[in-house]
């Protein structure tokens, strides 16, 4: 029987308490204009969306991991709906939308426990649509950044470690971004840098906060072994591309914040530059002579995804076209260059959101309305300079998160834990049965097969090979 745990259940108990019997005091919110009807309407749906794209997440990931990892891998997307949802509720918001603090992080007590966060308008947050609306809505973008980081770490991370990195990186990394860059008072917003869906917020962040766990944790048995790995389930990669693009039009269009030209632009930029990307990603393999992939295509479109969050709102059809063709080729070459060291990404998020998320800040720099292509230096420069900080203040700041989380509970599952699977060791469940999973055959589903099936512990440079032999737990 496995040793009890109260203290999670406690501490929820506790917020549970708080909620009651602690009372707060409310912040004076200035009303913004006439609530709007229609931009109320869309931007009930855009949240709506969002959400449904961490459990896409789930499905993308969790086809790409080994066959004992599959459950735990969705788990690590879906259980973020959860404990993102009451930390924000209890200060999340307030620390990235609430009275700035010298432009870097918003006043946890400002909207404590969602006081003041109502059906009324704001004029600095939500001119057209209730404050309650605007903060669910970027609640669902706070839930899918940590999501994104367990792709580095998938299959040896330990679950009650992760649970708290994330409590830790959403209060101390994701919160003070998104103030920095969104609220009208931030340092980033100030200095004009535009990031219209979370390029830095999101991608960036969990991407070097995924290179930094990468590093921290260390590297799979099997990754070590170069042990070959067919994905578990293509179907549901490509199941979970589908969830994705279609809540990413809520994730970009809807941060237009409002039934508007904005979102209707937005709307078509992302779903281009998706599309270039995938062609990009999967006429570039086919160019150097590897097979044209349903998980390439499904990878590239993902990437024009990313790379045109930060940029959907600022930048034409046209021009969106070059941003996702772009930045499929070199993720793409990222991904080629991981593969080639000993990092132990397993997913490669970084390749593809971290690097996706910085062409993307790049190009917005260059094709915007004051951008490099006009022959302006300003905006562009200001990027180059908000990557540099968001880099090193993520990056540094997760890798210290991780050592600290270290010092309080072991980061990584043990020797057996890995080579049974998480799916038993940490959750006593697989994605088949216990039946199932003790007749499966052949592949081990430790490792990642990537498009010249050499077996080099890579999931996204390409195509598995055709043939699946199920799982030799």
């Amino acid at each position: 029987m496995n040793r009890a745990k109260p203290l999670p259940f406690l501490t929820l108990a506790a917020l549970a308490v708080v909620a009651l019997f602690v009372k707060g005091s409310p912040t004076e919110v200035a009303p913004g204009g006439p609530l709007d009807t229609g931009d109320t309407a869309w931007m009930l749906t855009a949240a709506a969306l969002v959400l449904l794209m961490t459990p896409g997440l789930s499905f993308f990931y969790g086809g790409m991991v080994g066959f004992k990892n599959v459950v735990s891998t969705m788990l690590q997307s879906v259980i973020a709906l959860g404990v993102i949802s009451l930390l924000w509720v209890a200060f999340g918001f307030s620390l990235a939308f609430g009275d700035s603090i010298g432009g870097v992080i918003g006043n946890p007590l400002t909207f404590f426990m969602f006081d003041g966060v109502g059906g009324a308008t704001s004029e600095a947050l939500s001119p057209t649509v209730p404050l309650l609306i605007f903060a669910l809505f970027q609640l669902k973008f706070a839930i899918i950044t940590p999501a994104l980081i367990t792709g580095s770490f998938a299959e040896r991370v330990r679950f009650s470690s992760y649970l708290l990195f994330m409590v830790l990186f959403s209060v101390l990394i994701y919160s003070p971004l998104a103030h920095m860059t969104w609220h009208p008072d931030g340092l980033l917003r100030k200095w004009g840098v535009l990031d219209f869906a979370g390029g830095t917020v999101v991608h960036m962040s969990a991407g070097f906060a995924a290179l930094a766990g990468a590093m921290i944790l260390g590297r799979r048995k099997s990754h070590k072994a170069r042990e070959e790995h067919v994905p578990a389930n293509i179907p549901f990669v490509l199941l979970g591309t589908g969830m994705l693009w279609f809540g990413w039009f809520g994730f970009n269009a809807g941060s237009a914040l409002g039934a508007n030209e904005l979102a209707a632009t937005a709307f078509a930029t992302t779903n281009t530059a998706s599309a270039a990307a995938m062609l990009g990603w999967i006429f570039w393999d086919w160019m150097l002579g590897k097979k044209p992939s349903a998980l390439g295509a499904c990878i590239g479109a993902v990437v024009g995804l990313v790379a045109i969050t930060p940029a959907a709102g600022f930048v034409t059809v046209r021009e969106s076209i070059v941003i996702g063709l772009v930045a499929s080729v070199v993720s793409n070459l990222a991904v080629h260059m991981k593969t080639k060291s000993t990092l132990d990404d397993t997913l490669d998020v970084f390749p593809c959101h971290g690097v996706g998320g910085i062409v993307g800040m790049i190009l917005t720099g260059v094709f915007a309305d004051g951008g490099l292509a006009e022959g302006e230096t300003t905006l562009f420069g200001y990027h180059m300079l908000a990557l540099v900080i968001v880099s090193a203040f993520t990056f540094v700041g997760s890798l210290i998160l991780y050592k600290v989380v270290g010092l309080i509970l072991p980061l990584r599952v043990s020797e057996e834990q890995e080579l049974i699977g998480l799916d038993l060791s940490q959750h006593g469940e697989t994605a088949l049965g216990g039946a199932l999973l003790a007749t499966g055959a052949a592949a081990n589903g430790n490792g990642h097969a990537n498009g010249n099936g050499n077996g080099n512990g890579n999931s996204h440079a390409g195509a598995p090979k055709p043939e699946y032999a199920g799982d030799r737990g």
